[in-house]
């Protein structure tokens, strides 16, 4: 079982209670610390955090190899990845060179004792093992954390909610089918290269290198004609997609026949022979795409086309929006309150902002009985939405899509809806907060982890707005005792 935390205090350690943090400061790292120093001091919401990571983190047999990572360096180290959006090699820095963040995880750089370093290894294969699940729980712990400890929210005060949805982009290049179709290939050559350095006696791989760059320069002319235009453009893209084709099926060819005869000895060999045939299909889907698309002229259903062949999740957003116009990534909704805490999140799947909200709705009720109002954009409007909204809301600020009555248009114009509706434009300042938190564009790679990524951004947030309150309440406390 790994430990949560070294209670063993060494000569020169500084004790986490008596870590200082300048109260007038406004860098994001130091509000962090702020709010994770409170929160372990906390013994309540201590217990609560351990626990949780506890029930998700996978098991270690504490009798045998070296203990691992404790939980308490892997929770503070994701969150400063995600509060400062900085990448693991930047972390990795920072675990070892930072000195405050070394305080708050319990390392002495003092008093000549040996110094813990981090491999970037060890880093990335802990930090990477938070789950979705284990974070929404401890979000729910921080958020009652910041209510009852640090915003002071009395039992009988009401929520007043807000909703909104952004995109959070891929790591992905902008797709077009030509270019999709040289992924298939490059990755289907990058995978026999595995084989042949592995078992060097394989034949018939001689010109694997040329065969990359032949693809690679066909690949090239097509986009090249495709976005200059010219006279006789239509005739001269044929051409060259029609060479890029017939080079693409004889490497097809050789692929399907060649595989039958790469060895296939133990689970590696296995794994690879999977990955092979995905490609191979990929690269299948996608010759009769662009096929179909240049040479027969055809428009491609939305349905039949990919993102990426790598982040298959990635959708095509157009929110409507002049710049960008287009994004790839996925849409993620969120739920936040009067105090800028973000209570709830959800990362939408090929829906629109009015089909999650019945949801969204029942999610929080359950979580938090008193809410008095909730203000929406006009992209979640539907009537059965509003109607059964208002079942368990008291005042829902939706703006009506399309023509009004004379009895919504009088209620729009309300002192308390505008009233509302005005407040609710602060849900784009902690949006835009969010992207400055890492969620604008997601590094990691495949949906778990994209999921992962999210749920420790929204953490990451939450934490840094409760730092920053926990600041200001402390220069306020300095205030008043000298007015005192």
């Amino acid at each position: 079982m790994r430990k949560r935390f070294d209670l063993q205090m060494k000569i020169g350690q500084t004790p986490i209670s008596e870590i200082y943090i300048n109260p007038k400061s406004k860098n994001s790292l130091d509000q962090l610390v702020a709010s994770l120093k409170e929160i372990y001091c906390n013994e309540e919401y201590n217990e609560k955090i351990f626990n949780a990571i506890e029930r998700y983190m996978p098991k270690v047999d504490s009798r045998n190899g070296r203990p691992g990572m404790n939980l308490w360096t892997i929770f503070v180290l994701a969150q400063v990845r995600m509060c400062l959006g900085e990448s693991y090699d930047m972390l990795h820095n920072l675990a070892n060179n930072h000195r405050l963040l070394r305080k708050l995880i319990g390392i002495v750089d003092e008093y000549g004792v040996e110094s813990i370093r981090f491999e970037y290894q060890n880093i990335y294969d802990n930090v990477s093992k938070l789950s979705d699940a284990m974070l929404v729980e401890i979000n729910d712990v921080i958020i009652d954390f910041g209510h009852r400890e640090v915003f002071k929210k009395k039992g009988d005060t009401a929520l007043h909610l807000k909703t909104d949805s952004f995109v959070l982009e891929s790591n992905v290049h902008f797709p077009t089918d030509y270019n999709l179709l040289w992924d298939c290939a490059r990755k289907s050559l990058d995978t026999v290269g595995i084989f042949l350095k592995k078992y060097p006696q394989v034949s018939g791989w001689r010109k694997l290198k040329n065969w990359r760059s032949e693809l690679k320069s066909l690949m090239r002319s097509v986009g090249r004609v495709s976005h200059v235009g010219g006279k006789n453009k239509e005739e001269k893209l044929k051409s060259v997609t029609f060479l890029y084709l017939e080079k693409c099926r004889l490497l097809l060819s050789k692929l399907t026949f060649g595989k039958e005869h790469l060895p296939l000895n133990d689970e590696i060999d296995l794994a690879n022979h999977c990955i092979l045939e995905e490609y191979i299909g990929l690269m299948i889907k996608h010759i009769d795409l662009v096929e179909r698309r240049i040479i027969k002229g055809e428009s491609i259903a939305h349905g039949e086309k990919m993102m990426s062949i790598f982040e298959t999740y990635t959708e095509w957003v157009a929110k409507g929006k002049f710049r960008p116009s287009v994004e790839l990534g996925k849409k993620i909704s969120i739920t936040s309150d009067q105090f800028g805490l973000i209570l709830f999140h959800k990362i939408m799947n090929n829906e629109q902002d009015r089909d999650i909200v019945i949801e969204l709705a029942d999610k929080i009720k359950n979580k938090y009985k008193l809410i008095d109002s909730i203000s929406l954009d006009k992209g979640h409007w539907n009537k059965e939405n509003k109607e059964l909204l208002e079942l368990e809301i008291p005042l829902v600020v939706l703006p009506k899509l399309g023509r009004r009555t004379a009895e919504e248009k009088e209620f729009e114009e309300s002192k308390m809806f505008k009233h509302f509706k005005n407040k609710h434009s602060a849900i784009e300042s902690n949006i835009n907060e969010l992207g400055q938190r890492g969620l604008d564009r997601c590094p990691d790679r495949g949906y778990f982890h994209f999921c992962n990524y999210v749920a420790m951004g929204i953490c990451a947030y939450n934490l840094k707005k409760i730092g920053k309150k926990i600041l200001e309440n402390q220069i306020k406390e300095f205030a008043n005792r000298i007015a005192a």
